[in-house]
C-alpha cells in the first residue's frame, strides 16, 4: 500500500483470483474510490485526484 497525498493505493484479489488495484481517498467527506486493472492506472488516479469535499 502506498499513499499519494490523501489517496491510498493498494492491491487485492477479486472473487475470481485476479489482482485488482484500488485508489481510495481518505479525506473526510470525499467518496472517491475506484478499482483498476493496472497499478499504474491507480497511481495516476491518485496523483490527479482533487477532493470536492
Amino acid at each position: 500500500m502506498i499513499r499519494i497525498g490523501p489517496v491510498r493505493v493498494g492491491s487485492h484479489y477479486d472473487g475470481r483470483g485476479r489482482t485488482k488495484h484500488t485508489a481510495v481517498c481518505t479525506a473526510p467527506g470525499c467518496d472517491f474510490s475506484a478499482d483498476y486493472h493496472h497499478r499504474s492506472a491507480a497511481e495516476l488516479a491518485a496523483r490527479t485526484h482533487r477532493c470536492n469535499a
